[in-house]
């Protein structure tokens, strides 16, 4: 009977997480849509147009808000204020649009298409999307500044110290340049292969510090204590792991038309990945073993935590 409750429970989780996910993205675009507005805020001179419209471009209907969506389950859980958390979800959702845009870039990646259309740098040029994306990572920062995320100025320097730590030189911007320097960009174009090891630091660098910011940061909003905050901690590495491993086997396996970007671009480029190392059945093993670690790092919260272990799930199972 109790086997029967718990398979009961975990299919509840997964079929409310759609619902839940859906209704993140739809507030977090709103508040998009007020951050990006067109009239300045206190100390701003004025908001160039051209540089608004790539902006908005880039960060603007488009995405699943993964990251808001942590942020807001994670401070959810501890009795947390949802607008609280969504400021923090959206100043991470600017953070990663940021990324998205200078990755996309001819020097990075070199992409032509970003969630179904034209990337940022292809619907306006190089040094808009440039100046977007510095726009949009220091508005993150002028976000989490706010009263309104949170009242109290110890809290919001707590934040601040965390989304900068998690996306700078030893988080995103420090794993991209890893990844770079992999594919051989500063050895005359010859890989450089990293091992499982090395490969799992920069991966989870370059993509993991955003995810596991996202769970520690709703809790920090919240209030959570020190030991409950490494517990999201814990839970936000695991997902950070199995979000990088599920966007290489979607590269490796997927087609464009689902993903919405060009896809077996990893291999082309001799990018350091779990496929690449362990091949498609090691990584997909892998990435079970990542989700049930996720799923340990909740139990402590009970049902409570449901939503959270459905999130791990959806990361392994995503098609985009």
């Amino acid at each position: 009977m109790l086997g029967n409750t718990k398979h009961a429970d975990v299919a509840s989780a997964d079929a409310g997480f759609p619902a839940r996910l859906d209704a993140v993205a739809a507030e977090t675009e709103t508040l998009l849509e007020r951050l990006l507005g067109a009239t300045p805020e206190a100390g701003e001179k004025a908001r160039p147009d051209r540089l608004l419209a790539a902006m908005r471009y880039a960060s603007l209907a488009g995405g699943k808000r993964f990251r808001p969506f942590l942020a807001v389950e994670t401070a959810l859980l501890f009795g947390g204020d949802r607008a609280r958390a969504l400021m923090v979800g959206a100043a991470v959702e600017l953070v990663h649009c940021y990324s998205l845009v200078h990755d996309d870039l001819p020097a990075m990646d070199n992409d032509d298409l970003r969630r179904g259309r034209p990337t940022t740098h292809k619907a306006f040029d190089d040094a808009t999307a440039i100046l977007a994306g510095d726009a949009l990572q220091t508005l993150a920062f002028d976000v989490l500044g706010r009263p309104e995320t949170h009242p109290d100025a110890a809290v919001r320097i707590d934040l601040v110290l965390a989304l900068a730590r998690a996306s700078g030189i030893g988080g995103m911007v420090g794993g991209q340049m890893l990844d770079l320097a992999a594919e051989g960009r500063f050895n005359g174009n010859v890989p450089q292969p990293l091992d499982r090891a090395a490969t799992e630091t920069m991966e989870s660098m370059k993509t993991g510090a955003l995810l596991r910011f996202s769970c520690v940061g709703g809790a920090i909003v919240a209030g959570a204590d020190k030991a409950a905050q490494a517990a999201l901690d814990r839970y936000g590495v695991a997902i950070g792991k199995a979000f990088q491993v599920a966007d290489d086997l979607l590269d490796a396996t997927g087609d464009a038309a689902t993903v919405g970007k060009a896809t077996g671009k990893d291999a082309g480029l001799h990018k350091a990945t779990l496929v690449r190392i362990m091949g498609i059945d090691g990584a997909r093993k892998a990435l079970a073993d990542l989700v049930a670690e996720a799923e340990a790092a909740v139990a402590p919260f009970g049902p409570q935590a449901d939503i959270l272990r459905a999130a791990a799930r959806f990361v392994a199972e995503r098609s985009h």
